[in-house]
């Protein structure tokens, strides 16, 4: 029996012929064998050691991108042309030319469907892994009745593999352009002392978006009056009372490391100093974090592969921090819901956010082969909600058209951690509307 939707789409049910497993698939699939991997995408490789989650923050097309419908209509195909992976039979978006060549280390999940439609709700169901939101659910705020981030998650159960914290997340958490901060990113139930480790690379800027500096633009094509947001070697959110304020910086953060590492190690042996504060001494003193985090100051030829803006440098920070032990970091690719295509979409999809994620998607990707640590790794990358197959105009706020809010349907990036690439799993229809086959809920994903 089919259910109709927005536009007045069917929605079929769902199927239980969904192939899933315990296994090494999922962002959780961290060696905690209570949780569950896609079957078909599970190859021999060992589980995966590290995840990185890359996060599109406002909602990646689907049709725009990984799920082209070259048949449909064109108020429905749109202005982008499907081109050929080197898989065969697997095509995509003719602006992600480097991903097609690369397509032997991916897979593609094209099914992925939750029931929202709104960007906190969107954002609490896949930062969290649940298709349910908790009782008294705020989209204005985060309230410590949500239920807990992956990140969280991954934090409070993965066994630290260093000195390190397990998981973090970067380069800024997420923030509406209005300044509220979306929930769902948080430790919720689990209590705060759970909270994610923040990474902040950047101060928020509500007038920010895409891939700073070189492919910064606002979604309504006004003028970038404020100077170019900066990607800086980051602070950090500590908890439980080490000093915030006095690392603010990096200069505050490089002084403070220099000139108290002796008082550090002494403080990090005084009983009142809990776990989590011991973490916080080891992260802010240990070289090789010190070196993953500055990555402006990377080589020229390293920062020109992933490209030289907020996307490039948060992946090529993410490739070190598995490199230095972390178990799973989260990259915010885009802050202030950069995703968020309501108008202006394809030159805007085209010009700056296409191209930057290609270019750094791809790096990560090859740096992770080279150095063996692809087949210990799984990338995933995904929103918080796909958009609507109609294309529309809102010209109140937007010169040219769009496709606006659509949880029923996206495509999910995955490669690496005993990934099987060149795979798809489940479909969507015709148009790119809803899950024609294996849907796959934000539960299995997780």
């Amino acid at each position: 029996m089919a259910h109709h939707g927005e536009n007045g789409f069917p929605h079929p049910r769902f199927s239980r012929r969904t192939a899933l497993q315990v296994g090494s698939v999922g962002i959780l699939g961290l060696g905690m064998n209570h949780l569950s991997a896609l079957r078909a995408l599970a190859g021999t490789s060992p589980r995966a050691r590290s995840v990185i989650f890359i996060f599109l923050s406002g909602g990646l097309s689907q049709i725009d991108s990984f799920d082209p419908k070259p048949e449909a209509p064109e108020e429905i195909r749109g202005e982008f042309r499907a081109i050929e992976t080197r898989t065969p039979g697997i095509r995509i978006c003719e602006h992600l030319p480097m991903l097609a060549q690369r397509s032997p280390r991916w897979a593609l999940v094209r099914s992925l469907t939750h029931g929202s439609n709104e960007h906190s709700a969107g954002h609490h169901i896949m930062l969290t892994g649940r298709s349910d939101l908790p009782p008294g659910f705020d989209p204005t705020r985060p309230k410590p009745t949500d239920w807990p981030a992956i990140a969280a998650v991954a934090g409070a159960v993965c066994r630290p593999r260093t000195n390190l914290p397990p998981a973090v997340v970067l380069p800024e958490r997420l923030i509406h352009t209005s300044g509220r901060v979306i929930p769902g990113q948080f430790a919720g139930v689990m209590g705060s002392r759970r909270d994610p480790w923040f990474i902040e690379a950047a101060p928020f800027d509500p007038s920010s978006y895409g891939a700073y500096p070189e492919y910064a633009f606002d979604h309504q094509d006004r003028p970038l009056s404020r100077a170019a947001k900066r990607f800086e070697a980051p602070s950090l959110t500590l908890p439980h009372g080490v000093g915030k304020g006095r690392l603010a910086t990096r200069l505050a953060l490089l002084r403070h490391i220099d000139r108290q590492r002796a008082d550090l190690d002494r403080m990090a042996s005084v009983e009142r100093f809990d776990h989590a504060r011991q973490t916080a001494i080891s992260l802010l003193t240990h070289p090789a974090v010190r070196q993953a985090l500055d990555v402006t100051n990377a080589p020229a030829a390293v920062q020109d592969r992933y490209g030289r803006n907020s996307f490039g440098w948060s992946l090529l920070m993410a490739r070190r921090l598995v490199e230095a032990g972390v178990s799973l970091i989260q990259v915010n690719l885009g802050n202030n819901e950069t995703w968020d295509t309501h108008g202006n979409a394809f030159p805007h999809l085209r010009d700056q956010l296409l191209p930057p994620t290609d270019r750094a998607v791809s790096a990560l990707l090859d740096d992770l082969h080279d150095s063996g640590l692809l087949p210990s790794t799984l990338v995933v990358m995904a929103s918080e909600f796909g958009r609507t197959p109609r294309i529309s105009l809102l010209p109140q706020h937007y010169r040219l058209p769009g496709r606006d809010h659509w949880g029923m349907v996206q495509s999910v990036l995955l490669a690496g951690g005993g990934v099987q690439g060149g795979r798809v799993i489940g479909a969507s229809d015709a148009i790119g509307a809803y899950p024609a086959a294996d849907p796959q809920t934000p539960e299995n994903f997780a």
